[in-house]
């Protein structure tokens, strides 16, 4: 188990910051007007204990400059990614706070950009296998980012990792090596995809569990499973009118109540299980207030009955 530990309080923030820009083409416009300072102060009202965001997300677009990225993807810097070090930025504002940074990647890397994709050796149907070639390219644009980072970012939460693109544990472990060259305490989570019941652990060398779940009604038995931190990362948005909760990632909104929700992290804290919570941000860098003003409350809940 590294030395980090997801349970510094009840919760973390998650945000899918490329979700809400892949219709833009401003990407760089989008990322140099971002207000850090800003985005870190709202993070605090809600008494996160940490927060993870999206490094990338299957299109070209990075969160921060990558010399080896522009290399293989034969991209000059700004065209694929941004000229600000969002991350960089990110933590050391967070770190007045006290609060954590955590990095979500993926295990498919810029799969949806026809162009810089066969670069990267990704095939054109992800199900015949990402193949070594690919993961030692994509391990080494994360190599990159952990030697340049160090511990100011303290884990990462890799997606897209699932045994159907091929991935075992030889291919994972490449991108745990990336991850611990900058930072050897880092956690690390790779994503198998979401667990038929409860949570799991997937990968052999896993820090904590994905926990990929669409509701805040599962509390594990344990907070340990298999040398893994028990951990669940769960949206708090409503899905859209009609749909169900599989679609409710990156959504504004609340599907339960404050004192719901205390509740709730108060049972996960009996039995040592951390929980992320994905809200929505949007490209301008900021937050629903409906969900920031319900954690507000459920942290004045639970500091009313420490």
């Amino acid at each position: 188990m590294a030395k980090g530990n997801l349970l510094k309080g009840y919760f973390g923030l998650f945000t899918h910051y490329l979700y809400g820009v892949h219709g833009n083409t401003d990407w760089i416009g989008n990322t140099n007007a971002l207000d850090i300072p800003a985005i870190a102060a709202r993070i605090a009202e809600t008494g996160a204990s940490y927060y993870c965001i999206t490094m990338m997300q299957g299109t070209r677009h990075m969160l921060a400059p990558n010399a080896t990225y522009d290399k293989i993807a034969g991209t000059v810097p700004g065209e694929a990614c941004a000229l600000r070090d969002i991350p960089l930025e990110l933590g050391t504002e967070l770190k007045k706070y006290g609060i954590d940074l955590y990095l979500y990647y993926t295990g498919d890397g810029p799969h949806k950009d026809k162009t810089i994709a066969p670069r990267f050796d990704i095939p054109e149907d992800r199900h015949d296998g990402m193949g070594r070639a690919f993961v030692e390219k994509w391990a080494d644009v994360l190599r990159e980012y952990s030697l340049r980072y160090g511990d100011l970012v303290k884990g990462w939460w890799i997606d897209g990792c699932y045994d159907y693109f091929g991935y075992d544990n030889e291919l994972l472990s490449l991108y745990e090596s990336a991850i611990k060259a900058g930072n050897p305490d880092a956690m690390v989570a790779l994503n198998g995809g979401v667990a038929e019941h409860g949570i799991a652990k997937y990968y052999q060398n896993e820090d904590f569990t994905c926990g990929e779940r669409v509701d805040f009604d599962f509390v594990p038995e344990v907070g340990m499973i298999d040398g893994s931190q028990a951990h669940m990362l769960i949206p708090l948005g409503l899905p859209p009118e009609g749909d169900n909760n599989w679609n409710s990632w990156c959504m504004p909104g609340v599907k339960h109540d404050a004192a719901y929700l205390a509740d709730y992290m108060r049972r996960l804290r009996n039995v040592g299980c951390a929980l992320t919570i994905d809200v929505v941000i949007y490209p301008d860098g900021v937050f629903d207030p409906v969900q920031i003003e319900t954690l507000r409350k459920v942290s004045a809940i639970l500091a009313a009955n420490t």
